[in-house]
């Protein structure tokens, strides 16, 4: 077995713990386990190229996810993105704890944690790349529902800034995806107000 199979296999034990379910086509998925395949595939059809420093964020970009919970913080924008901050530090630290153990060395491990922390979005290839990803697993797998819990003007507020972290080939893929008939109405909202 390789490192990034041996990588790959202690990001997904992790991700199995995830208590949230995700039922896709009639199964059962922990949550996390589910996207970062979802992602992973994402980087791999809009990257078939793509770096193992990349693929290895790509397994690992929201790992273990859960254990911070949002309710711990503030409601509103900065309680937001207070949350968000230390879930990326620690998305980072559990994943370089894990690439220690099968032998990373310290620049590969140093370049998975930047793009995990999505340092220099629009201007470094590799971190817009999985932002597109992130955004494409968000539209086809998550936006449906979540339509369901936000006010429209919410879901095009979210959907424009979407659409604003994208390059335009994640658009290009994003426009391609099946959507309800609703998410559509709104997505067309969203991209032409």
């Amino acid at each position: 077995m390789t490192r990034l199979e041996q990588a790959f296999e202690l990001f997904d034990a992790y991700n199995r713990k995830a208590p949230e379910k995700v039922i896709w086509h009639g199964e059962e998925f922990p949550s996390e386990y589910f996207y970062a395949i979802k992602l992973h595939e994402w980087i791999e059809r809009l990257h078939p190229d793509a770096s193992e420093s990349l693929l290895l964020a790509s397994r690992c970009q929201h790992i273990g996810r859960w254990e911070i919970a949002r309710s711990n913080y503030p409601e509103g924008r900065v309680g937001y993105l207070t949350w968000r901050n230390e879930l990326s530090k620690f998305h980072a630290n559990k994943a370089a704890e894990m690439l220690r153990t099968v032998g990373y060395d310290s620049d590969t491990i140093d370049r998975v944690c930047e793009i995990i922390g999505k340092k220099r979005l629009k201007t470094d290839n590799e971190v817009q790349a999985m932002e597109d990803a992130l955004c494409l697993v968000f539209l086809e797998f998550q936006y449906d529902d979540l339509i369901e819990k936000q006010s429209d003007d919410k879901m095009i507020d979210i959907l424009q800034k979407t659409w604003a972290k994208m390059s335009a080939s994640g658009r290009e893929q994003a426009l391609l995806l099946s959507y309800s008939e609703k998410g559509l109405g709104l997505l067309n909202k969203a991209l032409h107000s």
